[in-house]
């Protein structure tokens, strides 16, 4: 697929992660200041207008998704919001908002959904005599501490169920309002019930902005995993994605992770699905066009001459010799830093199943 064409200079677009409203393939026809590592934007001299962020509600039908993907390591998650407001240009979550007939470009990153009544709901699930426990994976679609939850905090509701059941969970995120929640995550990591990953892409802040653009700033993560193992939380640190020629900085994450208190880490290579692919080339073409040939062409070596392939066995590594130079770098780099020496083994004897909502009251 070409590059749709940009229709808005980049100035309008400062800190956003796309520049359009790309049409997706189903379409017919202010907050509180907080400390997420960047200077205040209102204290700038730029005046070019900024997109708003707009939200809704759903009900929520269901709060447990299941995993079926062999090249997953959980089988239970739940998302507390469709859409992300960081803004991230390589989410691979971006596709999701076509089956909401809305765009996986500004619409993704402008027009949340929020699922109400999640926690009740997930309290109702967790409750059947059907149900067993596993590892229950928190925001795999879209970061769970994304800005928005900051004034809906539907992830802390989730959360306290899961720790009055005494489930295990774990949670990927780039959002520093993890840390409102190390009351509940330090006595279940006590228990064997939690750890946190925080994906740190790259240390080199200009392209973070770019990349990443309305997520914690690389250094605001890094005093994140510190706040979390001084509680006593396991940390991971996620690299992920591994961008060719773009974030070129794994060992120096990685180091920068360890330093901080990460115990463990992991990576994925970028996958390109659906609408992402042109999105992506779009945004490489405005910030880096440059090497944008020379990305593609990686990724092509990566992805069987395709932009992406969703072979189980290689979306989330790649394949080929560059493949295996990125998996040699990172298995190194761990290595020597005594990352990924020891995996969590979740307490499962201790799940609790809650009472039903609306029947607390007969006890």
């Amino acid at each position: 697929m070409t590059s749709p064409q940009i229709l808005v200079p980049i100035s309008a677009i400062k800190g956003r992660g796309s520049a359009t409203r790309l049409a997706h393939r189903f379409e017919r026809d202010g907050r509180e200041p907080f400390d997420d590592g960047w200077a205040d934007p209102s204290q700038t001299d730029d005046d070019a207008p900024r997109i708003a962020t707009t939200w809704s509600w759903e009900d929520a039908k269901s709060a447990i998704s299941r995993n079926t993907s062999p090249d997953i390591g959980f089988d239970l998650s739940i998302n507390p919001y469709r859409g992300c407001e960081h803004g991230c240009s390589y989410c691979y979550a971006r596709p999701s908002h076509s089956y909401l007939g809305l765009s996986p470009g500004l619409d993704f990153e402008t027009r949340l959904i929020a699922k109400r009544g999640l926690a009740d709901q997930l309290v109702h699930e967790l409750a059947s005599s059907r149900y067993k426990p596993a590892m229950m994976a928190l925001g795999t679609i879209t970061d769970a501490y994304q800005p928005l939850d900051r004034e809906l905090r539907l992830t802390r509701e989730v959360l306290q169920v899961l720790h009055d059941c005494h489930h295990p969970m774990s949670v990927v995120t780039k959002g520093s309002g993890i840390e409102r929640d190390i009351d509940l995550l330090a006595p279940m990591a006590a228990r064997g019930l939690a750890c946190v990953y925080v994906s740190v892409t790259t240390l080199d802040a200009d392209l973070a902005r770019r990349m990443e653009p309305r997520a914690a700033a690389p250094w605001r993560r890094l005093r994140t995993i510190r706040t979390l193992a001084d509680a006593g939380i396991p940390v991971g640190v996620s690299v992920s994605p591994q961008i060719p020629f773009i974030n070129d900085d794994m060992e120096q994450v990685l180091a920068a992770a360890r330093d901080a208190g990460a115990s463990s880490a992991f990576y994925v290579v970028l996958r390109l699905p659906w609408e992402l692919s042109p999105l992506f080339r779009q945004w490489l073409d405005l910030h880096y066009p440059d090497r944008a040939a020379r990305v593609m062409a990686r990724m092509h070596d990566l992805r069987g001459g395709k932009d992406y392939d969703a072979n189980f066995a290689t979306r989330r590594s790649g394949q080929g010799i560059w493949a295996d130079l990125i998996a040699q770098r990172f298995d190194k780099a761990c290595r020597r830093l005594g990352l990924n020496g020891q995996r969590p083994l979740w307490n499962l004897a201790d799940f609790r199943p809650p009472s039903p909502v609306g029947q607390m009251g007969l006890f």
